[in-house]
């Protein structure tokens, strides 16, 4: 179509159309028995996606900023101690939200573009006396991925509750909840998950259930407290209509479709898709002769890419350029660079054609900013790239 823009930004990005259909299909009530039926599967598939077979989920219209906000407001109690570790905004928003629950929280920030060195994390939780710590798996702000399954290990091994923000991983990196024992995974429906924006989705440890069953205070947030929804959800589980809030129906039907989507691909197949793409791009941007965001190649994150500006480029021109060639980029997000930066995202139904398509948009962009390269390097580097790991 001369018309389609193609939209590569780390979420939302491009939908599926079984998955469109799904959302586009008349709305109908939300205790419908084929409703009931499909709501019932998607919380069986987020167990399966999330590889957390004994885990709860929820499904709650909202955003992953909802999905930190229900962790925080039902897991911190005042008085509680927290470490936030942070690789860039979302990891800060953590250190804010779970202040506001009355938690005292002590936070470990990376320098910029790097990830978390974890024999700090483990000094630091040595004491024995934090409640959770929280990690973002990828921060869109950055770029930069962390070891989940070593965040995991370190929560068993120090008795504290772990909570992963996977907004910009679940289902584009590997996550193993159950077998990490993470004991919270997040994320939202816009990003590798492949649900237009939308829901807020979760799933939580039966261990983590089980101390929340105990909390000596109430939740303070009415919406997001656990209390109102694991019924809900339980009754769906069991074909069983239930109200506590209308969810969201159509977002619900196409994420039964896309977790079908994801699961028919395989998870090990789809996350080596999400690494090959990510190795594509950045083979791309180091030929075109551009620094990123993340310090090194092992923590950045497959499913976006942060290249830096070269010298002389203006944000807004370049990003204006890669339009006009029909794709649309994220500008810088992390405040203290944001204007020194861009982002590609390439997850959920990306191919390597749309790869290819908006490397091709950003070396023209490039060119017109007046950054000197051979023409076409760029989507050669990608190429061969995704040749070497057929």
């Amino acid at each position: 179509m001369t018309d389609r823009t193609l939209l590569m930004i780390p979420g939302p990005i491009e939908f599926e159309p079984a998955v469109l259909r799904a959302l586009g299909a008349p709305t109908t009530s939300h205790v419908d028995p084929e409703f009931v039926e499909t709501f019932g599967r998607t919380l069986e598939r987020m167990r399966e996606v999330w590889q957390a077979p004994t885990g709860q989920p929820f499904v709650l219209a909202g955003s992953g900023t909802l999905a930190m906000d229900a962790v925080g407001a039902n897991l911190v109690e005042p008085g509680d101690r927290a470490l936030v570790l942070s690789t860039g905004v979302f990891g800060d928003r953590f250190e804010d939200l779970l202040s506001r629950y009355g938690a005292e929280v002590t936070t470990i920030r990376v320098p910029l573009g790097e990830t978390v060195d974890f024999d700090a994390v483990d000094a630091a939780l040595s004491p024995g006396d934090f409640k959770l710590v929280t990690a973002t798996h990828v921060d869109t702000s950055t770029g930069v991925r962390i070891d989940a399954e070593r965040f995991g290990a370190l929560g068993r091994e120090h008795g504290v509750f772990t909570v992963l923000d996977g907004v910009c991983s679940v289902a584009g990196e590997e996550i193993r909840q159950e077998a990490w024992e993470i004991d919270v995974v997040l994320t939202a429906s816009q990003k590798a998950v492949g649900v237009p924006p939308g829901l807020a989705l979760f799933v939580v440890s039966q261990k983590l259930l089980c101390a929340w069953g105990k909390r000596r205070t109430k939740v303070a947030n009415y919406y997001a407290d656990w209390a109102k929804w694991l019924p809900i959800m339980a009754s769906y589980e069991k074909r069983v209509p239930s109200y506590f809030g209308t969810p969201a129906v159509n977002l619900v039907c196409a994420l039964e479709v896309s977790l079908g989507q994801v699961l028919a691909e395989g998870l090990d197949a789809r996350v080596s898709r999400h690494r090959r793409l990510g190795r594509a791009c950045r083979a791309a941007i180091r030929a075109l002769g551009l620094d990123q965001v993340p310090t090194d190649d092992a923590h950045a994150a497959n499913t976006m890419t942060a290249p830096r500006y070269p010298d002389g480029a203006s944000a807004k021109t370049f990003l204006a350029d890669v339009r006009s060639a029909g794709v649309i980029l994220a500008g810088g997000l992390h405040p203290g660079i944001a204007a020194r930066y861009f982002r590609i995202g390439h997850m959920g139904a990306a191919t390597a054609g749309d790869l290819l398509a908006t490397l091709g948009a950003v070396e023209l962009a490039l060119r017109r900013a007046g950054h000197r390269f051979d023409a076409g390097v760029g989507v050669a580097a990608a190429q061969a790239a995704l040749v070497d790991d057929e």
